[in-house]
């Protein structure tokens, strides 16, 4: 297939509707991690130290929080990382025998009444254990189906051009981004932490139910039929049809009956043939979020400024702009910027290296001023050091990660690309669990 009669993207309608299916599988977990403090707040359990008593702490046990309430964010990573790893792996065998659009469609369906139910037990009175494990339900559906969905999202991109993964990758960046944002206009407002989720939720709503209705835009667009027909069939068949001309006089006979068997038969896709040719880029993109994860937001959180006291509207505001949302913004920069530049290319061995070198962040952050410490001495204790660290750390991330969602695909043939597409979700999900894993030892080394 050559690109030369390929028809346009107009509008860039397709790189925006990837855009907003990409913003729709982060955002709803997003809001679901910034409403953590939501969350602890309807678990503390008002017999304890007095119903008046119900001040949360973001990072440490206040004196009204129950046993449910300390171990939230623990359990919170457990249910949301375990599924995640599991149906990605199940995605990359089983997007052969289920329908794309039954997968995409359907998990945005289960999430979009995930966030609906949510939205509504807001203004609903539970106990703290049935709310809690009725929570952890939710969190497993959303990272279940959010796996098939992100799994069939670059699974789909994987069949068109290269740069069609970056919108993808940009969407989920900024979905990081907006929930970083909104935290800080929460901070800013001083609303009520029921009244912000229910916004959160509302929010999340509106987006997947955006995303549901543009993914069944996409089928229409001239530019996106075109990439898939020709996944395994266009392809072969423009081909076997150009040599069947040439050599119509010789093999009238012959040529046709292969032509058709080739057609019909179309080649077997094998795992792990076409792990074995991306497996450079899938080890890449697990190592990137392996790093990050670790020390994001394990160890970064837990960073204090030493340039303003509690006084300050800085110590406030020093986490939530200086790591989440500065966080965010470098990331979503990163991976945008492969839309207009794409250096290494897919066959250099500069980009393992660089993705290799992104170890050095983990004792650059250990020896920020890192609170409470034991083991390690602060070396970098201003805050400027962690801004800068902060900004090359998240530009890196979103830029190599991006970089190697959008070359593995393309290592493989046109009718691998999509179950290359899955594989390589599959590897950026162990990456994570792994990272989550990692940061737990990471921190106890401070």
């Amino acid at each position: 297939m050559t690109t030369a009669n390929a028809p346009q993207d107009r509008y860039y309608a397709v790189w925006i509707i990837l855009f907003i299916l990409g913003l729709g599988t982060l955002l709803p977990w997003n809001f679901f991690m910034t409403a953590t403090m939501y969350f602890t707040d309807r678990l503390i359990d008002p017999q304890i130290n007095g119903v008046n008593n119900l001040t949360v702490s973001g990072t440490e046990d206040g004196p009204g929080r129950s046993v449910l309430a300390s171990k939230f964010n623990n359990v919170m990573t457990l249910c949301a990382m375990v599924p995640l790893l599991i149906f990605t792996c199940l995605n990359s065998f089983i997007h052969q025998r289920i329908p794309q659009k039954l997968r995409i469609s359907g998990s945005l369906s289960v999430i979009l009444v995930v966030f609906l139910i949510t939205a509504v037990l807001v203004k609903v009175e539970m106990e703290p254990l049935p709310f809690f494990v009725f929570t952890m339900i939710k969190i497993i559906c959303i990272n279940s189906f959010g796996a098939i969905l992100q799994g069939s999202l670059f699974g789909l991109a994987g069949m068109l051009p290269a740069s069609y993964t970056t919108p993808i990758m940009s969407g989920q960046g900024l979905a990081g981004a907006f929930a970083a944002f909104s935290m800080i206009c929460a901070l800013a407002s001083g609303s009520e932490l029921q009244d912000s989720a229910f916004g959160y939720f509302i929010t999340a709503c509106v987006v997947i139910l955006v995303a549901i209705v543009s993914y069944f835009a996409l089928p229409k667009m001239e530019f996106f039929q075109y990439y898939s027909e020709s996944n395994g069939s266009r392809s072969n068949s423009d081909e076997e049809n150009k040599m069947d001309l040439l050599k119509q006089e010789d093999q009238a006979e012959k040529r046709p009956v292969l032509s058709l068997t080739e057609e019909e038969n179309k080649p077997a896709v094998s795992v792990f043939g076409i792990f074995k040719q991306i497996w450079v880029m899938a080890l890449s993109v697990c190592f990137v979020f392996t790093i990050t994860i670790g020390v994001f937001p394990a160890v970064t959180v837990d960073v204090k400024t030493t340039v303003a006291d509690e006084k300050n509207g800085w110590h406030k505001y020093f986490i939530p702009v200086s790591c989440f949302l500065l966080f965010n913004m470098m990331d979503w920069a990163g991976r945008s910027l492969t839309a207009v530049c794409m250096w290494p290319g897919k066959d250099s061995i500069w980009l393992p290296v660089l993705v290799i070198a992104r170890l050095v962040f983990v004792p650059l952050f250990m020896l920020c001023n890192v609170q409470p410490r034991v083991l390690l001495p602060v070396v970098f204790g201003h805050d400027a050091w962690y801004i800068i660290f902060m900004i090359l750390f998240s530009f890196s991330n979103g830029y190599l990660a991006s970089l190697c969602m959008c070359f593995g695909p393309k290592k493989v043939s046109q009718h691998e690309a999509e179950t290359a597409g899955a594989i390589m979700a599959f590897f950026l999900s162990l990456g994570l669990a792994l990272g989550a894993a990692l940061s737990f030892a990471f921190r106890a080394m401070i």
